[in-house]
């Protein structure tokens, strides 16, 4: 099949800035590139539009940091969508650190453009993606005609030709962690650890491996070298949330608190709008005597959902471990509101009320406690000091 000249393609342009994505767009006009466009604030909505198969987007231009869904998480999606996966994809970035050399090449970005570009540099990044489409390297060939062949169910020629992709190319990481993964899957455990290995000695960034690295020897009991190899990971690129969770469950089982609650500080701060990653670590914190900041993100979410009356709760009790008493009370009272019937609640008020020396309101609550729970024991206590 003749590839489609950039004049007749359409491009998607993803960016959460309104008038980067008119500039972009007013520059494929000036150099008379695409038939079409469509654009989108961030991953999700970019997503939505790729999703609705009578959209046919030949070419995707998308920024690297974004709320709700990041570029890399975008092109992870895409990735593991056989109808998708193909699209050339350009990354945006304000700067070229390690952690989006990293990501980039974890996701296998086709190429990046540094802030701020002009029309020429945009020009022949898209030509370079283009002719890269159309004539693939050897390496590159391999590792393609390898996923088929998993995807076909012939592992044993997928693993063939990774190899002949890593001996096409001895200076790429990407077969070596292809082959790790695929040697996973054989259920061969000790070759896939060498070949992770040796992704890593030839690229220190190969974040992938890394990870992969820490869950084989999670799962061969081997803490200390999984909490190694997950702590790499997490250096080079923290932005990934799965990953930053599954490190923070294995330093809480290997009871290295202060390390957990400085991998959930960092998962915070590279995604303070992921309102599903804000309850996760706040629920964590909770539950591990991280009061801080678990006040720090129920704060939060009600910022953006002010009726959440659970969320009230949540807040009030880890206020109270501060020994906040009084703003506890005031989000206690909102919920208890709703959730007249629910025992924990009442006895964290009467515990409130007692410490403020508030005896009225105190043995209120805890005689609700009781007609809930007749054989509660704190309430009964709090009852008799009243």
């Amino acid at each position: 099949m003749t590839p489609l000249h950039p004049k007749d393609m359409t491009f998607l342009i993803i960016d959460d800035m309104d008038n980067m994505r008119r500039s972009v767009r007013a520059m494929l006009k000036l150099i008379q590139y695409g038939k079409k466009f469509y654009e989108a604030p961030h991953g999700k909505e970019a997503w939505k539009i790729l999703a609705e198969q009578q959209i046919p987007i030949h070419f995707i231009i998308c920024d690297y940091n974004m709320p709700y869904m990041s570029g890399t998480e975008l092109l992870h999606r895409l990735r593991a969508d056989k109808r998708l996966r193909d699209i050339p994809f350009l990354m945006i970035t304000a700067d070229a650190n390690k952690e989006i050399v990293a990501e980039a090449a974890e996701h296998d970005v086709d190429a990046y453009l540094t802030k701020p570009f002009v029309t020429a540099s945009l020009e022949t990044k898209i030509n370079e993606l283009i002719d890269k489409a159309a004539h693939p390297d050897l390496t590159t060939k391999l590792l393609k005609e390898s996923r088929l062949a998993e995807e076909e169910g012939d592992l044993k020629k997928a693993l063939q030709l990774a190899m002949d992709a890593a001996k096409a190319n001895k200076n790429l990481s990407r077969p070596y962690r292809e082959l790790g993964r695929l040697f996973i899957k054989a259920k061969n455990v000790k070759q896939a650890i060498g070949y992770f290995v040796k992704a890593i000695d030839i690229n220190r960034l190969d974040v992938t491996s890394y990870h992969y690295l820490g869950q084989l020897y999670l799962h061969q009991g081997k803490t200390d070298k999984a909490i190694d190899y997950y702590s790499k990971a997490m250096d080079i690129s923290p932005r990934h949330s799965e990953r930053g969770f599954k490190f923070v469950d294995l330093l809480l089982k290997k009871d290295q608190p202060q390390k957990a609650e400085k991998v959930l500080r960092l998962l915070l701060k590279h995604d303070p709008t992921n309102q599903e990653n804000l309850e996760k670590i706040a629920t964590i914190a909770a539950h591990n005597n991280f009061p801080d900041l678990a006040i720090k993100c129920y704060k939060d979410i009600l910022k953006n959902a002010p009726r959440r009356l659970s969320i009230h709760k949540q807040l009030g009790l880890a206020l109270q471990l501060k020994g906040q008493h009084s703003q506890a009370t005031a989000y206690l009272e909102k919920a208890v509101d709703k959730f007249s019937e629910d025992v924990e609640l009442h006895i964290a008020l009467a515990r409130s009320y007692l410490e403020m020396n508030m005896l009225i309101r105190a043995d209120r609550h805890a005689a609700k406690a009781v007609q809930l729970d007749p054989g509660n024991r704190e309430a009964k206590t709090i009852l008799n000091q009243c």
